[in-house]
């Protein structure tokens, strides 16, 4: 996922209406992935989620890193764009039998992902091709594992498709210096993660829809616009601003490492803890008032405390703290899954509860000055 110095001559762009498009076709295939999730509520649909979302995540990096620095402006750049966004969309055809016989598909999108991201790549920084090796072997070993279709080896392979792009990297550098252009990878993944908020809406209407209409449904389908209402605020009060302000203010070093560790590393778990929420939330406006199998409660309440873990770590890395009362609110998040067991109106209007508490005690502690980094925040809080 190396990342070019921004060629002679080229031009700073904003986020393109391009990738806003391509970015459509990512979340439609999150949108299979919580729906996988729906179907296999459990720890083996938790594990293939997790997999499919990893492969998926590392190169969705890789193409806002390159549209990062090497902006899609000309023809050219433009259709191998939409030929990554064919894979994408291969992928997400395949997603829900990806462990049942669609994964010869979903390795072969991959493939001409991996193909359409390096020829593009390739333009701005050849270094790219040093990478290239370990995505090629990922498409591949996700290929095999679509051939032998069932079995402990699949999860193996796939397991070996997700580490082994992260870790080549670090024993065959890119090379090349990192550029990024901060207001673009700030607004790139803002934009990322309110698409996939908005799977939760997609959620609450989806469990409501063969539910009685009565005021009973009106109250949880309410509170589960309130969750997804509370996840925003969380994540959008400012925060984009700060992240902005601190990436701007680091070296070129720094800046890379806070890009690296806070938007690749540090949301994949806050925008998985949104999808199995998600998965959770369809589940729980549906029977929003009896009790839910531990499975769902386990999944809205787990997801969401998941949500709040990533965005501390997140925080912490782009120093825009304070970030020890939302670990605290994860922790209570989680705490709260029994009363799904019970009603789970009570454990959505409790989720929304620790949310809005959150933020009012980090409101209430955040000085004037600390909403600027630099100004004496400490990235500890």
């Amino acid at each position: 996922m190396a990342s070019p110095s921004v060629p002679a001559g080229e031009e700073v762009y904003g986020v393109t209406t391009l990738e806003l498009f391509f970015d459509l076709v990512f979340v439609f295939a999150v949108t299979q992935l919580s729906h996988v999730l729906v179907k296999e509520l459990n720890v083996l649909g938790l594990v293939q989620v997790v997999l499919m979302f990893g492969v998926l995540w590392w190169m969705y990096g890789g193409y806002a890193w390159l549209t990062n620095t090497l902006t899609p402006t000309t023809a050219a750049r433009r259709l191998l764009l939409l030929v990554g966004m064919g894979g994408f969309f291969m992928v997400a055809l395949a997603t829900p039998t990806a462990f049942k016989g669609g994964g010869v598909v979903w390795g072969l999108g991959y493939l001409v992902l991996v193909l359409a991201h390096v020829t593009l790549y390739a333009q701005g920084n050849p270094n790219i091709l040093r990478v290239l090796p370990a995505n090629l072997l990922a498409a591949a070993l996700i290929i095999v594992a679509g051939i032998l279709d069932h079995g402990p080896a699949v999860y193996v392979l796939w397991t070996l498709a997700l580490v082994v792009p992260i870790v080549q990297p670090y024993i065959v550098p890119a090379g090349g210096l990192f550029t990024i252009q901060p207001a673009h990878i700030v607004e790139r993944h803002g934009l990322l993660v309110m698409i996939t908020i908005g799977e939760s809406v997609i959620a609450v209407g989806a469990g409501a829809e063969h539910a009685h209409l009565d005021a009973g449904l009106v109250v949880a389908v309410l509170l589960g616009l309130a969750l997804a209402a509370a996840v925003w605020w969380s994540y959008f009060a400012r925060d984009d601003e700060r992240a902005e302000a601190a990436l701007s203010a680091a070296d070129d070093v720094r800046r890379t490492q806070m890009t690296m560790f806070g938007y690749f590393y540090a949301h994949i778990p806050l925008v998985v803890g949104i999808i199995v929420a998600a998965a959770g939330m369809g589940t729980a406006v549906g029977h929003a008032w009896d009790g839910l199998h531990t499975g769902p409660a386990l999944a809205l309440a787990g997801g969401v405390a998941l949500y709040l873990a990533g965005d501390v770590a997140f925080r912490r890395t782009v120093r825009i703290g304070p970030s020890r009362i939302r670990l605290g609110a994860a922790a209570a998040a989680l705490a709260v899954t029994p009363l799904g067991l019970w009603l789970a109106a009570a454990e959505i209007a409790a989720l929304v509860l620790v949310i809005a508490a959150a933020l009012a005690l980090e409101h209430a502690a955040t000085r004037p000055d600390a909403a600027v980094p630099g100004l004496g925040q400490s990235s500890g809080d």
